[in-house]
């Protein structure tokens, strides 16, 4: 297996991605927002570059449009891009349509590989697994900070890449690959850390949306993988069954206490 990490939007021109496993990573927050989208239920989350284009299918069935700006939420949207927004309430069942500052373009990216995916903290070892499974090699894109490199994202593809190298000893690591390990070796065990050093998390602190790094910038708390299909990113059929199954059975733990 081979594995090369674009650690920043400004090499996905160059970044292999025909023929291959491609996985968008956009920790704060597009990624981490999608993957709890999914946990919620939604039938799919749809990237679209930009506010015209989500427009656009305002008023379609069952769609809910979603996203920011800057790290603010888009006027008129029915929802921001914030992890804790996306419940079952506002999602189950529907099509989001998502639109980002760097987190979308990413997406769409790794949308024309041979098999696409989403990764995120909360995701990473179930990503992981995911990728592993589809025995191509593995490209992945880092959504960055307005074109540049991003902390926070480059710490999950490592992370990602350590699952990857470990469980393939013959894997070839990029120069991009080899970096994000280390990386995500540096801040293994104290991801708390990036609210501190990644810029793009102070911004959000200073925009008081510590919750969301909160929600973030946790490793490991979701077995759901947001696969590309039919347009957008959804649930794989068996991870979904699994969801429905453990939420009927909540529901029906709590009818009886």
């Amino acid at each position: 297996m081979r594995v090369h990490v674009a650690l920043s939007p400004s090499e996905f021109a160059d970044a292999p991605v025909s023929g291959r496993t491609v996985l968008a990573v956009d920790v704060l927050r597009a990624t981490s927002a999608a993957v709890a989208a999914c946990e919620a239920g939604c039938r799919r989350v749809v990237p679209v570059p930009d506010e015209a284009a989500a427009e656009a299918l305002r008023g379609t069935d069952g769609v809910v449009l979603a996203g920011e700006r800057g790290g603010h939420a888009i006027p008129g949207f029915d929802l921001g891009n914030s992890p804790d927004e996306f419940t079952r309430a506002r999602v189950e069942g529907r099509t989001v349509v998502l639109t980002t500052t760097n987190g979308t373009a990413a997406m769409m990216r790794a949308a024309t590989g041979a098999a696409a995916a989403l990764v995120a903290l909360t995701n990473v070892s179930a990503a992981a697994a995911w990728a592993r499974d589809q025995r191509r090699d593995v490209t992945v894109l880092c959504a960055g900070d307005n074109g540049a490199f991003s902390l926070e994202d480059a710490v999950c593809a490592g992370l990602l890449v350590v699952r990857l190298s470990d469980g393939e000893p013959g894997a070839e690591l990029s120069g991009g690959a080899v970096a994000a390990r280390a990386l995500g070796l540096h801040y293994a065990g104290h991801l708390w850390r990036l609210a501190a050093d990644s810029p793009w998390a102070r911004r959000l602190a200073h925009q008081a949306r510590e919750v969301d790094l909160a929600a973030c910038l946790r490793q490991d708390v979701s077995t759901v993988v947001p696969v590309f299909a039919a347009g957008g990113f959804a649930t794989a059929p068996a991870e979904r069954a699994g969801l429905a199954a453990g939420a009927a059975g909540r529901d029906g733990a709590g009818a009886g206490a």
